[in-house]
């Protein structure tokens, strides 16, 4: 399987398991079927999810922190730049914040590092967390 195939279910995986309403209301075994067993995540630590995620349970633990930020996530476009086992990848899509309504259009550059077709390492750089924040405050 291409590096883009595997990226490209994953994200399709992401939105499906999202938009089902995240843990304990959807699946994540499409998610973990695209993943190392040793993956890990680093969010940028100013985000409500930020942190370093760990493993299937340490992204499903992510996922979960996600959902409860954000009810639904949309791409519009994503474009690849591979170098084997990396791929820089730019998403452009639009996230609905559960707790404000908001909906935040926005650009997310990746890093990622994929081995023997698995997930095993994201490094998340978004255009503008900011935005991200302002789209998840709560309205006084």
């Amino acid at each position: 399987m291409s590096i883009e195939t595997t990226l490209k279910r994953f994200y399709a995986e992401e939105a499906a398991y999202v938009a089902a309403g995240g843990f304990g209301n959807a699946s994540f075994d499409g998610l973990a079927s695209c993943l190392a067993e040793d993956v890990v995540m680093y969010q940028a630590e100013s985000l409500p999810y930020g942190g370093q995620w760990r493993g299937h349970e340490g992204i499903e633990q992510f996922m979960f922190a996600f959902g409860k930020a954000w009810e639904s996530l949309e791409f519009f476009e994503h474009r690849f730049v591979t170098e084997a086992p990396s791929v820089v990848v730019y998403n452009r899509g639009r996230l609905r914040a559960r707790c404000t309504g908001r909906t935040l259009d926005t650009s997310v550059m990746q890093l990622i590092t994929v081995r023997d077709g698995l997930i095993a390492e994201m490094h998340p750089f978004y255009m503008d967390t900011a935005a991200v924040l302002e789209a998840l405050a709560h309205v006084s």
